[in-house]
């Protein structure tokens, strides 16, 4: 196994360094590792289809490890510069495109991959306000896009002046390394994901039926398609109020 981290930083030591150093700690207690500070390359697009030889080099980092560990900071609501150019300069190898332009993931399907960012901002403002919702989210478009699994998130918040991570954070980051290192069955957890949505449905369907149980005692409901309709109408906010929490709510945030 070998899990490469990749940096998109300005400041290789810095706290999104140290995150990431402290997952690329725990992955070498069994695996290969490897580090890239992107900062430290001129990365540039493919031009006229001739390739870049800087993205080859990385590209065949890329091939060569099992688990990738990005890594990069918010700056103002955002991903990092430096993380996002390169994102959009490798955007055409991530994957192969068919006749209508549609991303169809190729060399690096079933791969694995970690995402690390994090910001001034502290705990319980970004838990309410999501300042590294956007990050989590540009890394996630680009990384599916080839096909990738996703393990687990990191965010580190309030690190103004911080010049170490807690305890905790260094605990956390070891851990996760530990279990993508591990990781060897590349699956998409697909019959997990199916059982998870049964039960999700079942649990929506119990609640749905004892809120409109509840309304039934103070509107009556004989009329079938008064019962139909309200029932229908609860479901439905209950169902996108669970696909909000998990699309925009769920990034890790404290």
């Amino acid at each position: 196994m070998k899990v490469l981290g990749i940096l998109g930083s300005h400041q290789p030591d810095g706290v999104t360094g140290k995150m990431l150093q402290a997952v690329l700690t725990g992955a070498s207690q069994t695996a290969t590792t490897e580090w890239v500070n992107l900062a430290d390359y001129e990365i540039k697009p493919d031009h006229d289809n001739q390739p870049n030889p800087v993205l080859d080099k990385l590209e065949a980092k890329l091939l060569s490890a099992d688990v990738w560990v990005l890594a990069a900071p918010v700056y103002l609501g955002s991903l990092s510069g430096v993380m996002k150019n390169f994102l959009d300069c490798f955007r055409n190898r991530i994957a192969r495109y068919n006749a209508v332009g549609e991303a169809v993931p190729d060399r690096f399907k079933n791969k694995h991959y970690v995402t690390i960012t994090d910001c001034y901002a502290g705990g319980i403002e970004n838990y309410v306000t999501g300042v590294t919702d956007a990050a989590f989210k540009t890394m996630d478009k680009f990384l599916t896009m080839g096909g990738l699994i996703k393990l687990r998130e990191i965010v580190v918040t309030h690190t103004w002046g911080m010049q170490k991570l807690s305890a905790a954070k260094q605990a956390e980051g070891e851990r996760v390394g530990r279990k993508a290192a591990l990781k060897k069955e590349r699956d998409d957890n697909t019959v997990k994901r199916y059982i998870e949505l049964f039960a999700m449905i079942a649990v929506m369907a119990l609640v749905t039926m004892g809120i409109e149980t509840a309304i039934g005692l103070v509107i009556p409901l004989h009329n079938f398609w008064a019962y139909y309709g309200v029932f229908v109408l609860i479901f439905y906010i209950l169902l996108a109020s669970i696909l909000h929490f998990f699309t925009v709510v769920k990034h890790r945030r404290r």
